[in-house]
């Protein structure tokens, strides 16, 4: 029982620090592809972000990406001067604006995604079914865990 304990820790181990090494590799990635289309890392995930939520408030914004007010209106003016996004007034709450991603520009990113959207289908279609929907449960929950550790991070920040 006990060499399983090791080898369990081992593994858990080896995956925690593999998922480091890829979150690194992502965010290096992001920070790249953010110059290739010539925006700043936060007005692309920022731009992303908007195309995961839909249209909503400056202040959601903030609260998303824990920028301050000030900063989130800077980053909304220039995403605006770069044409993906476009301030609109809430029809139901004509007092609320919304910043509403602007589709085109949204699709003009995603292609720029292409090659590691292709790569990683096909890493994918190495796997069965079951495989795949354990994959996705898994990637699912370390989502959920990676939003709960930053609203931690934001929540300590505002004390």
């Amino acid at each position: 029982m006990s060499s399983d304990n090791r080898v369990n820790s081992a593994l858990l181990e080896s995956l925690t620090h593999r998922l480091q090494r890829y979150g690194m590799r992502s965010v290096l990635f992001q920070q790249n592809m953010a110059q290739k289309i010539g925006v700043s890392h936060t007005d692309l995930k920022s731009a992303e972000i908007l195309n995961e939520t839909g249209p909503i408030t400056a202040g959601e914004l903030s609260k998303i990406t824990g920028l301050s007010t000030g900063s989130v209106t800077a980053l909304i003016n220039r995403l605006e001067k770069s044409g993906y996004v476009k301030r609109e007034r809430d029809q139901l709450d004509g007092r609320k604006v919304m910043i509403m991603p602007i589709p085109e520009r949204q699709e003009q990113i995603k292609s720029h995604y292409q090659s590691l959207s292709m790569a990683t289908k096909e890493l994918c279609s190495a796997y069965n079914e079951q495989e795949l929907i354990l994959i996705n449960q898994f990637v699912e929950e370390i989502t959920k865990i990676m939003d709960k550790e930053n609203d931690k991070l934001m929540s300590e920040r505002e004390r």
